[in-house]
């Protein structure tokens, strides 16, 4: 289950509980509850998966605090479909803990899909225009977001200005004005020198209004360059995916024993274990990241969406490094369904990683 199918069903358990008179709001009155509730994982003492904090939204128009609000929800949200248990924590705050076979299925999703996953038709049929200046960071990241975009089924079309200067503000978009002026801080030299993949990085990586830095870094091969990371963890799925095949075993997701929630997991907490729970969090969250590229209840394009898929990719391939050496039989071991598991985990990573480095513009090797 993705946030943003987790999402509905909090969403969906509001309005059963509505509709069975445990709640008593009018949702058609509530112009400012959102299409999408907000998830994200638990904050400090928080518990499980996902946190949301839905019940403190609805308790003034319920005209209930908080936390009577979270105890109405939590049976509408107990036993939907994905989700094992639900505590409330705090002022309110519900606390999620999802199925034991969504990992499995989460594996699967993106295996099947590919490169492509968190594709979607959210702006089928839907036209951008990018008014952008003649600057090399803005045609980067015009260029990105016209990808990011086209994976969401939508169309952009770029317009050069010569008369878009630093000092013209950014306009927002309406329905009838589907027009969005991009201003980024442009880049201090030129960097082309550095090769059309560091390039991009460089130009992308920051978000639109930090001035970017163009310098040597970006091309060395070591940890302290987050481009390189994210292409090394790419090229270390493959090759896990390789040695693996000349062992004679495959990707197979399988059920696996409940992830373990970091704040939940005690001292001795298998590390493996840990790095699934986060590596499946953050393999969860591309679809709507991806999609985020115009916000559900305002029609404009966000400019800061390509630094956030650069974090997003960082944070993917720092979680998986780690992970990897986990995958193969080690010594006599023999190939078993953990190992096959651990596998299809690792491909759906690099798979991630290789689609988002593409919506960048950059090259994602197998052999690095």
């Amino acid at each position: 289950m993705t946030p943003v199918e987790l999402s509905r069903t909090v969403l969906h358990a509001v309005r059963r509980a509505v509709d069975a008179g445990d709640l008593a709001v009018d949702l058609h009155g509530l112009p400012d509850l959102p299409r999408r509730v907000s998830v994200a994982p638990p904050g400090p003492g928080g518990h499980g998966d996902y946190a949301t904090n839905v019940a403190l939204q609805l308790a003034r128009p319920a005209g209930q605090p908080p936390l009577r609000v979270a105890e109405v929800l939590r049976p509408h949200l107990v036993h939907a479909a994905g989700i094992r248990d639900v505590e409330i924590t705090g002022p309110g705050f519900l606390n999620i803990r999802l199925d034991r076979g969504t990992g499995s299925g989460l594996v699967q999703r993106v295996l099947t899909e590919g490169p492509r996953y968190g594709s979607s038709d959210l702006f089928a049929g839907r036209a951008f225009v990018l008014r952008v200046p003649y600057d090399v960071r803005a045609e980067a990241l015009a260029d990105s977001l016209s990808r990011i975009v086209a994976s969401q089924g939508g169309r952009v079309e770029v317009q050069h200005e010569e008369s878009v200067t630093s000092s013209a503000p950014s306009r927002p978009l309406s329905v009838a004005d589907a027009t969005l002026v991009l201003r980024p801080l442009p880049a201090p030299e030129d960097p082309t020198p550095l090769g059309p993949d560091a390039a991009r990085w460089a130009l992308l990586h920051p978000a639109p209004h930090d001035r970017p830095r163009i310098s040597a870094d970006h091309l060395v091969q070591r940890e302290s360059n987050p481009l390189f990371r994210v292409r090394y963890a790419h090229a270390r799925t493959r090759a896990v995916h390789r040695n693996a095949a000349d062992l004679g075993f495959a990707p197979q997701p399988a059920l696996s024993p409940q992830p373990t929630a970091e704040a939940d997991a005690p001292a001795n907490a298998d590390l493996d274990t840990l790095t699934e729970t986060t590596l499946l969090r953050l393999l969860a969250d591309h679809p709507r990241l991806l999609s985020s590229v115009v916000p559900v209840d305002v029609t404009r394009p966000d400019p800061g969406t390509p630094s956030r898929l650069t974090r997003h990719l960082v944070a993917l391939a720092d979680a998986v490094i780690p992970f990897l050496p986990t995958v193969l039989p080690r010594g006599a071991e023999k190939p078993s369904a953990a190992h096959r598991a651990r596998l299809a985990l690792a491909d759906a990573v690099g798979a991630v990683l290789a689609g988002g480095l593409s919506l960048l513009g950059i090259d994602a090797p197998d052999h690095l």
